[in-house]
Formats: structure tokens, C-alpha cells, sequence
């Protein structure tokens, strides 16, 4: 799960009145106990799917907006689905299931704030009378929010943190969206071995090579066949961002400056699986992604800024693979290309949900060559065989 990406919006903590809420604005819900937020599960769009609780990544999916319905009750709409929290089917019990559904305005997606102290709220559902809370306490990632008696317990207080005005786009019109701020920052001079597991608490982590395209720079962090690396913030100099050494998630991960690459994927095998899930990357002077490896990878809920490519299949690689590119969810600006693919390898592009700011060439084609070639390039363009888009799958604003 994911479980969004200078231009960077300034974030700030709402006081502890409910009279001062900006209903232009955008939230995200930060509940006390456990510290994470209010978000829908797995990027649901659909009516009665479960919100829960998630590492805070400000991703759409993780962003609200209180939409007044009279009388000091607000309805909370998600800004990636368009629904609004809701009681499921107007439930009054304690432990019902709060999911997300089309905005009705009805009394069980109605919430009234009610303050805490040091800056948290309540919000009491008007049709039930209860707060909602994560569910016995928990602060387990996906854990469910539900409702109850309101005892104003840790579990049922809410920071309600702005990270943008109204407007749609996330940012000031450009596409910027909102960025991270660090909790901290590390130096590392060595490549960092990530292992199967590693959080990196939102910390800025930079050290590594010259902050330029020189080849063969070190990795910051190699990550083990299976692993996952998450909440992190990379900066220059950076070397050669992240090394994926077989199938592998990399999840809220931010790179104020791309160096030499952002990631690289480099699994020999055709089953390998890469999963990129949020986070974004900026001043990439060539690729962000380079897939040297054979297998699939995923882009989701993904910004990238000034950049050259975001995706490149190797076209030159002392090995030859079939690779493929998934991209669901992706804002691009001030980018050139979104992904280029070698054709005659079979490769693979498939789009959806993109927005791009400006112009931007989807899907590029070349015919990859041995080692010590240069690939040609030859077209660009949906196909339907390698790259694979319709019109209604890109937004240009």
C-alpha cells in the first residue's frame, strides 16, 4: 500500500478548533496513537471499499477535504476516489465499518469536530453519535477504522494536516503536488544493504558519488530479492539511487535529486516483479528508472519533475530480456518521455490514469542492440502491441 510527491507545498498542523477548518483545503487525517493516517486501502475507487490506517505518505489516497453540509457537520470526500467516508449501511454500533461511498450527504457521512487537546480533534458521525477510531487501538499498517462511544481516546484523536489548497491538481497548477519534508537527515558514504525490510522514517539520506551521470557510480541501498524499501527521502549526491537485485517494492520513496539513476531493476528472471508504489523523483537529467533486468515493473500513484525519461528498457545491456512497463496513476511535468521500450525484443508498455503538465512523448520505441551499440530509435505512439494507451488514458493540462 501505498501508500504521493521544490515547488514544494508548505505543510502545516490545524489548531484544535473545528471553526477552523478550510473547506478549499486538503487534509491529511494523522490519528494520535498510532501516528498514521486515514487512507483508502489499496487505492480503491469503488463504493464500500475499507479505509484504514497507513504509514502517512500524502498520496490523493491519503488526502480529504471537508465539504460543509450545514449545522457544523462536514462530509470528508478523498480527493483520489471523489467518495467521502461513510458508515456502512447506517450503522449505529460500536465496531461498524467504515468504508468509502458516493457522496449522498446522508447523516452517516455527516461528521461534526469536536476538539482534543495539543492540537487533535474528534469527529463524531452525526446519524450515529459515535467517534471514529482505529479499531482496539491498533498500530498495525491496514489495521481498520471503525466507530465508537466517544471516550476521547488517543486512538479516536485526529491531526488534521494541511498539504494543499483546493484545485484539483494537489499544488500550485503546475503539477507539482505536495512533497515530504524529512524528519532528519543521514550521511552515508557506502552502499546500504536494505535486506528484505527496510523504513527508512521519512529521513534524507545522501552521500554517495558525484551528483552527476558518471557511469558505474554505487547505489545508496541494494535491496534483497523479495524486499521492500519504503519512507524514504534520497538526496544529492545520490550515486545510483537504488539497486533492486531480484523482485522487489519500493514504496513512498522520494528523490529530491536524481544522480545517475533513480533505481535500477536487475532480476535475470522473465517472472521478476518490481513494484514502485508513490513517491516521485525530480531533476533527472537522463531516466529515472532503468530496467536492466528481465520481469514486469509497476509505477503507481508516481510524480516525476524535470526529467529526461522516467522509464528506460535497456537497449544495450550485455544481456537481452523481454521487459515490461506498467504506469497507473502518474504525473509527469517538465518531462520528455515517460517510457522507452525496445520493440523488437517484445517489450512492453501499458498506461493509465496519466497526467502530464505541458507535453510529454508517452511511449518510445527503439530496436535494442548488443553491448557497444547504440539503439535506434524508430516511432513513438499507442499500437496497441508494445505501447499500449488510448486518449482517455492520458490528461494533458
Amino acid at each position: 500500500m501505498v501508500m504521493a510527491m521544490a515547488g514544494a507545498t508548505a505543510v502545516t498542523a490545524l489548531p484544535a478548533e473545528a471553526a477552523s477548518v478550510d473547506t478549499s483545503a486538503w487534509y491529511v487525517l494523522v490519528n494520535r496513537h498510532s501516528g498514521k493516517a486515514l487512507d483508502v486501502y489499496n487505492l480503491a475507487t469503488n463504493d464500500g471499499s475499507p479505509l484504514v490506517q497507513w504509514p502517512r505518505n500524502d498520496g490523493n489516497w491519503q488526502q480529504w477535504q471537508f465539504v460543509s453540509s450545514g449545522s457544523g457537520y462536514y462530509r470528508l470526500k478523498s480527493r483520489h476516489s471523489g467518495k467521502v467516508v461513510d458508515i456502512y449501511e447506517w450503522s449505529t454500533e460500536g465496531g461498524a465499518q467504515v468504508v468509502q461511498w458516493a457522496d449522498l450527504n446522508g447523516a452517516n457521512q455527516q461528521f461534526r469536530l469536536v476538539d482534543s487537546d495539543s492540537g487533535y480533534v474528534r469527529l463524531i458521525n452525526r446519524n450515529s453519535g459515535k467517534a471514529l477510531e482505529v479499531w482496539e487501538w491498533s498500530t498495525a499498517d491496514g489495521a481498520r477504522i471503525s466507530q465508537w462511544d466517544d471516550l476521547n481516546g488517543a486512538n479516536q484523536q485526529w491531526q488534521l494536516v494541511k498539504v494543499g489548497s483546493g484545485g484539483g491538481d494537489g499544488g500550485g497548477g503546475d503539477g507539482s503536488g505536495s512533497w515530504p519534508s524529512d524528519t532528519g537527515s543521514v550521511h552515508i558514504t557506502e552502499t546500504r544493504n536494505a535486506g528484505t525490510f527496510f523504513d527508512g522514517g521519512m529521513k534524507r539520506y545522501y552521500g554517495i558519488g558525484d551528483g552527476g551521470q558518471s557511469e558505474s557510480q554505487d547505489p545508496m541501498f541494494e535491496v534483497a530479492n523479495g524486499g521492500t524499501i519504503q519512507n524514504v527521502i534520497i538526496d544529492a549526491p545520490a550515486g545510483d539511487g537504488i539497486h533492486c537485485l531480484g523482485s522487489c517494492t519500493i514504496r513512498n520513496v522520494w528523490w529530491n535529486d536524481v544522480g545517475e539513476d533513480a533505481a535500477t531493476f536487475m532480476s535475470s528472471s522473465s517472472s521478476a516483479t518490481y513494484l514502485v508504489d508513490g513517491g516521485g523523483a525530480k531533476s533527472a537529467s537522463d531516466k529515472v528508472f532503468q530496467h536492466n533486468g528481465a520481469g514486469t515493473l509497476t509505477i503507481r500513484n508516481f510524480q516525476v519533475h524535470s526529467s529526461g525519461k522516467l522509464y528506460r528498457a535497456c537497449g544495450n545491456c550485455s544481456s537481452s530480456y523481454q521487459r515490461h512497463v506498467v504506469m497507473d496513476g502518474v504525473t509527469a511535468r517538465s518531462t520528455k518521455v515517460l517510457a522507452g521500450i525496445n520493440t523488437n525484443w517484445g517489450d512492453t508498455a501499458r498506461f493509465s490514469r496519466i497526467t502530464v503538465y505541458g507535453s510529454a512523448t508517452i511511449c518510445e520505441k527503439y530496436r535494442g542492440v548488443p553491448k557497444g551499440q547504440e539503439p535506434e530509435k524508430i516511432g513513438s505512439g499507442a499500437d496497441g502491441v508494445n505501447c499500449i494507451y488510448s486518449s482517455s488514458d492520458i490528461t494533458y493540462r
